[in-house]
């Protein structure tokens, strides 16, 4: 299924109303890792900016120790301070990498904003070498500003 065709999937399940936030995020989840094939663990972290921590939320994909992650620390905490997207083409060039599993070989990472402040961010980990491009940033970044609404 192309970016396109699943724009109005995601926003379709963003206004769902028998839905509670969680499961509207767990959804986009499964429909983002059930139609692209790259798309091997995908999921959400939100900011707790009191303690400078990001916490896991909904996630489709191997179980992950991870559920608390520094500012700062890995992909996702870098991500945290910098307010700007992050695609790794290969996980293993990285320093500042977080191991989740062998299998995982790359991965990108998307700030989700609402009312200009990064609140969290969506991550997908490919078992694919360098599989994102441009229009993968695009898409991510329509889901998050369409998720954005929810909060």
């Amino acid at each position: 299924m192309t970016f396109e065709e699943l724009k109005p999937k995601v926003t379709e399940i963003t206004l769902n109303s028998s839905l509670s936030r969680e499961e509207k995020l767990l959804e986009i989840c499964k429909l983002l890792s059930d139609s692209i094939s790259y798309y091997n663990w995908v999921g959400f972290y939100f900011a707790n900016h009191e303690t400078k921590t990001l916490h896991l939320g909904p996630y489709i994909g191997a179980e992950t120790d991870h559920t608390v992650i520094p500012f700062g620390k890995g992909i996702c905490g870098q991500v945290a301070v910098s307010n700007a997207n992050f695609v790794v083409p290969d996980v293993a060039a990285q320093d500042n990498y977080i191991a989740c599993s062998f299998t995982v070989k790359s991965e990108i990472v998307v700030p989700l904003f609402v009312n200009g402040e990064n609140i969290g961010q969506i991550d997908i980990d490919s078992h694919v070498l360098n599989p994102f491009t441009e229009a993968d940033e695009r898409f991510l970044e329509f889901v998050n500003a369409v998720i954005a609404k929810l909060f």
